[in-house]
């Protein structure tokens, strides 16, 4: 696999392409702008709005200010992506998040407005203006947000803050991304080197026990040594948090983070609950770990390693692209021609190169197309990794071709299904189509890890979150001591006594970048689930099925994300799909333990 030392070498089919939004830098700036000048004319309608008139014409002016500047914030960010380290992109960003400032404090006044109007008032101004029906569910949606919102000067002081709140986030972004540097491992000619998240991610999976030992010390060292720094954003991200839901009088965080998404919090409880019921096969498969690796004491460092011997697939970007179309085939030819048009259009940006944010994502930018960002390692879990992104970057693209902008935007609720439904067609292909017992031994090993970080590691992850929000709103401290021992404890209770744990595991939490949007890992299980029962019904050939998932990819936000997923045949609201994913695992888990 080719390595990069800049971006500059990377092949230009490889990156995507940002002049689909801004052609240069100075058509940005005349949008930005262009938005300022928006927002002083949305100032005055505040008080000026007696009529349905006046209404549609403030809730036109905003959508539209809405969409250059959602143009403006992704230019930004995406360059900022590129390559953390470079300056001038921060300076765009920092911009554009003081842009949101003066908008989010231009429109403050509109709820506190709208919601003192009676509905009776509201009903007359939807008759009187026809327009306005375009707006009609939103405005009935921001009457369930009725008791939740301040008088309009409290509100005009919260958008103020709104920079100040996402500060322990944005400096864990930076810490995480641009300022940590890991240890040194000893590299391929003996020579001492510096750890990349990239190796790290090779090195985990290495069959010397001695390389992963030394890899592991080495990513988890200057976490370590910032223990106190992290703890420190972390406890005030999740005081935030504590505070918000005061103000804004939920009954607590966690029923704030759902309200939105018209959640039952007996949704995220179930599922905390039914999977520690169904836990064995997890312990299960963690005694089988330990045995096929023959080890007398097995450690966090054993737990990426395949059990199966000799089976390393060298998968490039290309052959990953065309098993990725033969995978989702059955999703029909309408999906796979998206696919290959995001390829060819450079919507993708392939490399890992110096500064590049980590990870993975797809961002879909409302009249423009979805932009998805990778670290392609050429290896199987790079493969994954494609087919779940290009599985929310057609989500976005269909809801953005069949719905208004009012309701394209996709819920994070449902956005998981769409990416994990791709990742069990994938699987199921190639399970079918391999031959080489090793292979397919391999790829139901990868098959079963991935159930479990996709799934119980989020579940873990979720369960952390809801017992260090609970313990801030108790008024308890939140420290390096406190978050070692929830996240230790709750470690050993999803993984089982077969471990032997090294001072490293109790800092799990220090490295998580979904802690800094609280309550949003669960989504992944929830997802992963409802996403094992389409792709079942889908590869059985039910049409029904398929066609009532292609129109969940097409509908946004037109309905609240447990009734979009209804539509499909899966209803969260019962244990059934968490217990029925759970069931495929331990089937998964019997398959394996028998070969």
């Amino acid at each position: 696999m080719m390595t990069y030392t800049s971006r500059n070498e990377v092949p230009i089919h490889e990156k995507w392409n940002l002049a689909d939004i801004y052609a240069d830098i100075s058509k940005w700036e005349q949008d930005y702008q262009l938005i300022e000048k928006m927002t002083e004319k949305l100032k005055q309608f505040d008080g000026e709005i007696h009529d349905g008139h006046t209404l549609y014409q403030y809730l036109k002016q905003r959508e539209e200010l809405s969409f250059y500047f959602n143009k403006v914030y992704a230019y930004a960010m995406l360059k900022v992506d590129e390559n953390t380290r470079e300056t001038e992109a921060q300076a765009l960003l920092d911009r554009a998040k003081q842009l949101s400032v003066k908008v989010s404090a231009a429109t403050s006044f509109f709820m506190p407005y709208l919601l003192n109007l009676d509905e009776e008032t509201v009903k007359g101004y939807i008759i009187a203006e026809e327009k306005l029906a375009y707006f009609a569910e939103d405005l009935w949606e921001s009457f369930r947000y009725k008791t939740h919102v301040l008088s309009k000067e409290q509100e005009e002081l919260l958008s103020q803050l709104g920079e100040a709140l996402s500060v322990p986030g944005h400096t864990f972004g930076m810490i995480n991304n641009a300022d940590i540097k890991f240890g040194e491992v000893t590299g391929n000619d003996g020579e001492r080197v510096e750890l990349t998240r990239g190796m790290y991610a090779k090195l985990i999976e290495d069959e010397d026990r001695e390389k992963r030992r030394e890899a592991y010390k080495a990513y988890y060292q200057p976490y370590m040594q910032l223990k106190n720094s992290l703890a420190s954003t972390l406890s005030a991200a999740i005081k935030n948090n504590v505070t918000l839901a005061r103000i804004r009088q939920y009954p607590s965080v966690l029923e704030k983070a759902l309200f939105g998404d018209k959640v039952p919090k007996e949704v995220y409880e179930n599922l905390i609950q039914t999977t520690k019921n169904n836990i064995a096969p997890l312990h299960q498969y963690t005694r089988i770990r330990k045995g096929k690796l023959q080890l007398g004491e097995l450690r966090q460092y054993d737990m990426s390693v395949p059990l199966v011997n000799g089976v390393k697939q060298v998968i490039s970007y290309e052959e990953a692209y065309e098993t990725m179309c033969k995978a989702l085939a059955p999703l029909g030819e309408d999906y796979i021609s998206i696919l290959k048009e995001f390829k060819h259009a450079q919507y993708i940006d392939v490399r890992e190169t110096p500064g590049k944010r980590s990870g993975a994502y797809n961002l879909g930018v409302y009249g423009v197309h979805p932009f998805i960002l990778l670290n392609h390692q050429d290896d199987l879990d790079s493969l994954f990794t494609l087919v779940h992104e290009c599985g929310h970057g057609v989500h976005s693209r269909l809801s953005s071709e069949h719905q208004p902008q009012i309701t394209a935007r996709y819920s994070i609720f449902v956005a998981e299904v769409a990416s994990t439904v791709n990742e069990v067609l994938l699987i199921n292909y190639l399970l079918n189509n391999e031959k080489n017992a090793d292979i397919r031994k391999h790829l139901l090993n990868h098959f079963i890890d991935q159930f479990k970080g996709t799934f119980f590691t989020q579940v873990m992850f979720a369960e952390f979150e809801l017992l260090t929000h609970e313990m801030a709103e108790k008024g308890l401290p939140l420290n390096v001591e406190v978050f070692n021992q929830t996240y230790e404890k709750l470690f050993r209770d999803y993984n089982g006594d077969e471990m032997v744990f090294d001072e490293e595991v109790k800092y799990g939490w220090s490295r998580i970048p979904h802690f800094y949007r609280p309550f949003y890992v669960y989504k992944y299980a929830t997802g992963y689930s409802s996403a094992i029962h389409l792709a079942t019904k889908i590869l059985e050939g039910d049409k029904n099925t398929l066609h009532s998932y292609m129109e969940f990819l097409k509908s946004g936000s037109s309905d609240y994300p447990l009734e979009l997923l209804k539509k499909t045949g899966v209803d969260l609201t019962t244990p059934f799909p968490i217990e029925n994913s759970l069931k495929r695992f331990g089937e998964l888990v019997e398959e394996f333990s028998k070969l």
